[in-house]
Parts: structure tokens; sequence; C-alpha cells
């Protein structure tokens, strides 16, 4: 569960994406991304933390309503898959769009489920987190690197081969950057995840969008 600090923090993100959802259904403007294309472009750089084509399972801390399950069955054969949300709307419709492609997924030697947590409930072989570290709201800086500093904790703690996030960057242009938002720096989050987690982390910053994402591979 949340420290109690992150509690109160949790519950205004998740009233926030419940609003998106609300307004735009199940699509990437859901999830408070600009459109598919970019959401699709995030996860090919955050499945670049899986090295092998099948057999593998995944944590997907923030799965919204199962965006990146559907993602992950275009180009891995096998997996299983572990999606949490803050968000029990988010969870609901993830589960329907499951149960919609429930034969598709038996089908394809791929197993699923959505749980409504702010962290993993077992071990996965890799953890993703696309988006959670965005929405700041009118939280202090303060308050929000502890949470992004926890959470990193809760992502290492909860995978075995690695793990792989992404952070809106603070090289954004300043014109376009917004006071809801956070811009962490991608030089101190990757001194962190050097120092803290693995000697073997990339950090992507090259892929045209206004963020950074962050892999960090364990040793076997």
């Amino acid at each position: 569960m949340a420290a109690p600090a992150n509690n109160e923090l949790l519950s205004d993100v998740s009233s926030y994406y419940e609003t998106k959802l609300a307004a735009h259904g199940e699509t990437a403007r859901g999830v408070d991304w600009n459109g598919e294309a970019s959401q699709s472009l995030r996860f090919e750089q955050l499945c670049k933390i899986i090295a092998e084509p099948e057999g593998f399972s995944i944590n997907d801390l923030g799965c919204g309503y199962g965006a990146l399950n559907e993602y992950l069955a275009l180009s891995f054969a096998g997996f299983s898959y572990n999606g949490f949300d803050i968000s029990e709307a988010m969870v609901a419709a993830a589960q329907r769009r499951q149960g919609a492609n429930a034969m598709d997924v038996s089908a394809a030697k791929r197993t699923a489920r959505f749980v409504a947590a702010d962290r993993p409930d077992g071990i996965a072989d890799y953890g993703i987190a696309s988006g959670i570290f965005n929405v700041r709201l009118d939280w202090s800086e303060a308050a929000w690197q502890s949470y992004l500093d926890s959470t990193l904790d809760v992502l290492d703690q909860t995978s075995r081969r690695g793990f792989a996030f992404n952070c809106l960057t603070s090289y954004s242009d300043p014109d376009k950057m917004r006071d809801h938002l956070h811009y962490a720096d991608p030089c101190r989050i990757f001194d962190r995840c050097k120092r803290r987690y693995s000697r073997n982390v990339a950090l992507l910053h090259d892929y045209g969008l206004y963020e950074f994402t962050i892999l960090v591979r364990k040793q076997p």
C-alpha cells in the first residue's frame, strides 16, 4: 500500500485521470496523452527493456485501460501481463477490454489481469511505468520528488530482470511547459538509478518527445 504521505497525492492523481477517462474514453487522450502515435512511440522505448520474444512476465504500474498489454500482443508471442492502477475506473475499463478479447488472448498463449492497487502484488521479470510521474497538479516539487523516488524503489523491488519508466524532461522548451506537470532532471534520475539499482542503466532522450525513458537492466 502507499505510504500515508502519498495517499492524498494518489487520490488527487486518480481523480484527475478519471476525469480524462470520462471525457475521452479508452483512448490515448483518456490517459492524458496527445494521441495514439506518441503513445505507441513511448511503448516502443519502454519495451526495449524486454530481452526475449516470449515467456516473460511483466508488471505494468499505472496501466490505465490496458493499452500496453495490447501493444505487447502485437510484438511478443506469449507473456504474463499484470496491470495495476490507482483508479478503479481505469481498472474496470481494462477488464472490460480484456473480456472482449479473451479468446484472442488465450489463443496466443498470453495471460492478463488488472488490479486496483498502487503497487504490484508480486515480482515479475520486468516492471514498466508509463506516464505516472508527469501529473504533479498542485503538489510541491519536494512531495512529488519523494513520491517518484519511492515508486522507483517499488519498481526495483518488484522486478527480477529490470524495469523501465519515463518522465517529462526538464530540457523541455519553456513555452511548452505547464505548471501542473512535473519535468524531471534526467541526469539526476539516471544517477540515482545507476548508484542505487544497477550498473546497467540506459537513458533514452532521442525519440522526438519532450521526455526521456530510462531502462534499468539487472544482472541475471
